[in-house]
């Protein structure tokens, strides 16, 4: 029976992570910040992963059920669209503390659980973590590329003790945070005073991109399948867009260029 600590297990993708898992004998440890219903081998931990003190009685409370952990799985993330210069720092600041120094947060605290079995971490990034950023998604983009340097100099020092580290990099999924990145840009479009029509135009793209999302059972299935493979890999890809790849592999001066001339009245 293997023992899975999960955060941002209330709602989407480590949600229907979570149930997968449980189903399938897995003990879950289902952490977040909203309060979670108990269930067969699902045992909720109610956190704050950007407080110290949260995260370490979330670890206290574990330790009252398990003396090792065969995985963490790294879910907890917001999504906010807003332009560099007009965002308000306390967004700017906490999406920092919860897509980045939230995962600091719970890797350092809980990685004795995981030292006994050689576990592994598994931490959720995106597919534009790799890629240039796109105009008010910028943010996000660099919370995801900043955990991605992250993870891998973890997985370098953390292989010197067996235990692995990979990253999930996730094209559109149907979630709430979806929603809530829709939301997010719909907010933009009705405060921004210097892109109001550059804004309403890249929300039609966000719009068609996001029309091709999957469903959270298979990011599910695909975290089972890093859990058990003996040798995971550091980056798995799920549902990436191809546009936003053909568009990276333009010169930077033509992918400004191209995004100046989609984004702005003709």
């Amino acid at each position: 029976m293997k023992n899975i600590l999960i955060t941002g297990a209330g709602n989407g993708m480590g949600k229907a992570t979570a149930e997968y898992l449980a189903n399938k004998g897995y003990i879950v440890f289902a952490m977040d910040i909203v309060k979670i219903e108990p269930s067969e081998n699902i045992i909720p931990i109610q956190v704050d992963v950007t407080k110290n003190d949260s995260v370490l009685n979330a670890y206290n409370e574990v330790c009252k059920y398990a003396n090792t952990l065969d995985a963490i799985v790294h879910f907890a993330g917001i999504y906010i669209m807003n332009s560099l210069v007009e965002i308000d720092e306390k967004d700017f600041t906490k999406i920092f503390d919860i897509n980045v120094f939230g995962v600091y947060r719970i890797n350092k605290v809980f990685l004795p659980l995981l030292l006994e079995k050689e576990g592994r971490i598994i931490i959720t990034s995106s597919e534009l973590a790799p890629l240039d950023p796109l105009p008010f998604t910028g943010l996000y983009a660099i919370t995801k590329s900043t955990i991605e340097k992250y993870a891998f100099s973890l997985r370098m020092e953390l292989n010197l003790l067996n235990i692995k580290v990979s990253v999930l990099r996730t094209g559109a999924v149907n979630t709430n945070m979806l929603s809530a990145s829709t939301r997010s840009l719909e907010k933009m479009c009705n405060t921004t005073k210097l892109y109001k029509y550059n804004s309403n135009k890249f929300k039609d793209i966000v719009n068609s991109v996001e029309s091709k999302k999957i469903e959270p059972i298979k990011i599910a299935k695909l975290i089972d399948k890093i859990i058990l493979v003996k040798k995971p890999k550091f980056v798995y890809k799920i549902n990436a867009n191809k546009y936003l790849k053909l568009l990276n592999a333009l010169p930077d001066r033509i992918q400004v260029a191209i995004i100046k001339k989609i984004l702005t009245k003709r």
